[in-house]
This record gives structure tokens, sequence and C-alpha cells, in this order.
């Protein structure tokens, strides 16, 4: 017994519906019917992966074949990933054959395997919705599609959830927790040990799929101090207590590794991309947010929200479940520094969390209106849905037509590519200064050097600005690359107009195209006469242009492998 008085109980203004075999067709039903919508969805994007992925993708193979958590094998340790059960689930599948070995079903499997388990992902987000519909609706399978089709309308959630990155993962532990919380609730269950400890170790899951999930961890203690009565602070602090414990052990396993094995208490992604510490005006952020869904749909859902926790005492204090942690993955969205990914990519526990609140809030509200208040609300919801669709509808032709950087361009241009360089030349071995890590580090076979300093930590420090040495200094100083590739942004560190550069480089290729600006460099002493030199600055004038026409559209062979070239 952790206390002599009872927690106080929480009253249910609906009946617990019967549980049971009639509660599978259902929940079957339902689930199968919202994934069907999200693969649908899915499906629009063909087999395009982000390029970010891959990095994680080199990581697991890595791993998977003995070499350790390296970019490539003989490498320097490097933890250029932020997402170890991510990493996991890849070198499970394959070990187990699913990944990285060739084809499945005629699709290339480092397509379809990541993309199967997101799916996989999505129906346990489902499954959640239905155990919190059944609860405190009449209607849980038809809340539980509900909330299916709404996640699938949102072109950000289904984007980044099926791009190869571990999002989908990411957003089912936030449901998961917060429904593990809300059911706990309900059932006067919430300041036991049992629950604390469920909630403490899925926020260190959360935490160790995404840096950002370790915001999570407060969840539990925010829940209940916001739930907390008089006759129940001694129990609810010291589950809280339990909550954190449970949090601390696999986190702090992992914390310990890391710190042995890469000698940062931080991932290196965090060092290169520079996280500052949040301010007050990151709040604003969230602004961004509501403009994406639309601000007429933005008031309609908190007008009914808000309505619905007016007018049902039942379920307002488990509501408190999910909205805590709701606005928890706003805040995570908003003091996250921005990357270059378009579609909100930081934002997919948002829309997951606030597709299950709204469709749970607008079940609740009907339930309780007569026939003319339903019709109201009805309306004003379809009011809202119609500018709302047309503007996502609009956002998924725009960038199915021209998507963040797929990881088969990225193995083309940088992989490929720079192999029959080196093949030209007649190089066994050299190095590669890029900033593009994914799609490079699966097919190339010489040694990168990540130019954004994800994947390599002096670059990192040097991007975050330890005063040490300068990128110019390091890079012809001390690196002296074989090959220097530089695009876009990239442009912006001066490297491709120092002096150094035109000492002891030859230029082999420079975009004319002001919307994809780019260079390739050669350094000149592994270059042995001229012929060499105009075979290969021939060879670039060739390939680029056609590689230019077919990045968006082709893919690249159901295997990636290093040594791959164009030609082959």
């Amino acid at each position: 017994m952790l206390t002599s008085e009872p927690p106080a109980s929480v009253e249910v203004s609906e009946p617990t519906p019967q549980r049971g075999s009639r509660s599978w067709p259902g929940l079957l039903a339902a689930v199968f019917g919202g994934v069907a919508l999200l693969g649908w969805r899915a499906a629009e994007y063909g087999d395009w992966i982000v390029d970010d992925a891959g990095i994680t993708f080199a990581y697991a193979r890595s791993v998977a074949d003995g070499f350790g958590p390296v970019l490539q094998p003989g490498a320097e340790p490097v933890e250029g990933f932020s997402n170890p059960t991510w990493l996991f689930v890849l070198t499970v599948g394959k070990w187990c054959g699913l990944f990285d070995h060739g084809a499945l079903f005629g699709i290339p499997d480092y397509v379809i395997f990541p993309k199967a388990v997101a799916l996989l992902c999505c129906a346990g987000i489902l499954v959640a919705c239905y155990a919190v519909a059944q609860r405190v609706s009449r209607w849980p399978a038809l809340v539980t599609f509900a909330t299916g089709a709404t996640s699938a309308a949102i072109p950000s959630f289904v984007i980044w959830c099926f791009s190869g990155l571990e999002n989908a993962l990411f957003a089912l532990t936030a449901c998961v927790l917060a429904v593990h919380v809300f059911l706990a609730v309900l059932d006067d269950r919430l300041w036991t040990p049992r629950v604390a400890a469920i909630a403490g170790v899925l926020a260190a899951l959360a935490a160790l799929t995404r840096p950002d999930g370790m915001i999570y961890l407060v969840a539990y203690p925010l829940i209940s101090m916001i739930l907390l009565r008089r006759n129940t602070l001694a129990v609810a602090v010291r589950c809280m207590v339990y909550s954190g414990l449970a949090f601390v052990v696999p986190f702090g396993a992992y914390l310990l590794w890391r710190i042995n094995e890469f000698g940062r208490f931080v991932p290196n992604t965090a060092v290169a991309k520079h996280q500052a510490p949040p301010t007050l005006s990151d709040l604003g952020k969230a602004l961004d947010l509501a403009h994406y869904v639309g601000a007429f749909a933005v008031t309609a859902a908190l007008v009914v929200v808000a309505l619905a926790l007016w007018s049902s005492s039942g379920w307002r204090d488990g509501a408190v479940a999910l909205l805590v942690p709701l606005a928890l993955a706003v805040l995570a969205y908003c003091v996250l520094e921005p990357d270059w990914m378009g579609q909100f990519r930081f934002a997919t526990p948002v829309w997951a969390l606030g597709a299950l609140v709204l469709v749970l809030s607008v079940a609740q509200l009907l339930e309780r209106l007569r026939t003319r208040g339903r019709t109201l609300v009805a309306v004003v919801l379809i009011g809202a849905v119609i500018p709302t669709g047309t503007a996502f509808a609009e956002s998924a032709e725009s960038y199915r037509a021209d998507p963040d950087v797929p990881v088969c361009w990225i193995a083309f241009r940088f992989g490929r590519m720079f192999n029959e360089y080196a093949d030209i030349i007649d190089l066994p071995h050299g190095t590669l200064l890029t900033p593009d890590m994914g799609g490079s580090s699966l097919t190339s076979r010489l040694q990168l050097i990540d130019m954004a300093g994800l994947t390599h930590t002096r670059m990192a420090d040097i991007i975050a600005d330890d005063g040490r040495t300068s990128f110019g200094d390091y890079v012809f100083d001390e690196l002296r690359p074989t090959f220097i590739h530089t695009h876009g942004p990239w442009l912006e560190n001066n490297i491709t107009t120092d002096l150094r550069v035109n000492r002891d480089y030859y230029q082999l290729q420079q975009s004319t195209d002001p919307a994809l600006p780019d260079e390739d460099w050669v350094r000149k002493d592994v270059v042995r006469d001229e012929h060499q030199l105009r075979q290969l600055r021939n060879y670039a004038g060739t390939v680029i242009p056609a590689l230019l026409r077919k990045q968006r559209t082709e893919g690249c062979g159901p295997i990636l492998r290093p040594g791959q070239t164009l030609a082959g």
C-alpha cells in the first residue's frame, strides 16, 4: 500500500462499453480502413525516400555487418544518427533479410521495409485510438477510422511518416504514452507504480527515437500535478519519482554507452546543428503550424475541443492526459532549430495527437447535442474543412512534383558519379568532401567527409564555432580531400572562393543553373596529365545534364552498394 487514502476517483458519465469478441470486428475494420487510407496517400509519393534517411540506413548496414556504429566500414565511430531505436529496427530488418538485401515484391527493400514499418506504426496509433474511443464514445470504430482519415488528409503527416525516417515510430510512441496515461486516469490507476514506470519507459523510448522526445519525460509529472488532489499528494510525488527512475534506467544506459563509444554527451548531429537554448520568441513557431492548417480550421477545432470539455465532465480528467502530450509536442516543435526540409518534419506527433483529440472531441460533443446542434456543428466543421482540404491538396501535389532531396539522386550524383571520377584517373583510394551523406554513404567507395558535420566530429565542432580553426584551414591544410563537391547554401562557406582551391584543385564542372548551383573539384596531384583532366570534364559535362533530367523521376535499382557506377 502506497497510502492509506485511496486516490480520488474519476467520475465517468458514460458507461464503459462492453469488451470482448464483439469489439474485434469494429476494431479491425476501423484500423484496416484507416491504414488503407494512409497507405493510399503514401503511395502517391512513389518510391521516394529522403536522403537523410540513407544516413541511418548506412549505419544500420555497418552495425548489422559487424563494423560497429560507423558511416562506412573503417571510419571512426561518430554518432551521426539521432534515432537509436529506428537504427535498431533497421538493423533487425537487415539481420532478418528484409532490408538492404535486394527487392521484395519487385520493390527495393530499402524502400518497402521502412515504409511497411511506418504503416505498422500507423496501425498501432489507430489501435491506441480505439482503446480510448472504446472507453468514452458509443462509436469507437467510427472515431478510430475518422482519426485515420484525418491523419491521412495531412500531407505533413503522410510525407514524413513514409520518408524512411523515424517519424512514424516517434508518433506511435507519443500516442501510446498519452493513451496509457489516459486509460490509467479513467481506471483510477494514475498514481500506481506500474503506470508510472511504464510512462517513464515510454518517455525514454521517445527520447531514444528522437532527441526532442526527451520532453515527454515531463508528461506524467505534469498530468499528475494538474489532476492532483489534496489526499493524493504523497503517493503522486512517489509515483513521479518512479516514473523518473524508469526513464533514467534505459536512457541512462544508452547515455553511458554514448559517452564510452563516441566521447560526447549529446549526438554529434546536435553539435553540428548548433541547437540554441529556447527563447520565448520560439513559441511563435506554433503560428506556422496554425497557418499550415488554416485559421478557420484551427479556430473551429479549438472551439469544438473547448465545448466538448465544458459539456462532458466524464472524460475531462482523461482529456488532460491527451492534451498535455499534445502541448509538449507543439513545444518541442517550437524549440527545435528548423532544418532545410519542408512540410514541418518535426511536427509529426502534433498531427497524430491533434487528430485524436479533435475527433474524440467531435464525438463527445455530438453525443450530447440534439439534432439541431449536431447539424450546426457539422456545417461549421465542413465549412472549416473545405479551405483546409484544398490547401492540403495543393501542398501534397507541390511536394509530389518536387520532394526534398531523394536518396536515389544523391546515390547517383555523389556516390556513383564520383566513383566513376575515381575510375577515370585510376584512383584506388580517395576522399570526398560533400554535404550529402545518405545515398553517398550507401554507394561511394571513397571515404566521405561530411561538410555538414553530422557524421564528422571535428567538422561539427568547427560548424559550432569552437574557435580552434577555420573551415578553410581545416579543409585545405589538414583534410586535403581528393574531391570536393559543394552546392546551394554550402557555397556560402566560401570554400570555393578561397585562394587555396585554385592553387590545389582543378574545377571539373560548375553549374550555370541559378536554381541548383553546384561545383565539382579534384585535387591536382591525383590527375596525371591534361588528357585525364579533359576526360573528367567531358564526363561531367555529359552526365550531369542527363542526371538533372531524371533526378526526381527514377529509382536507383534494387541494391545500393559501395563501388557502383552510373555505367554499371
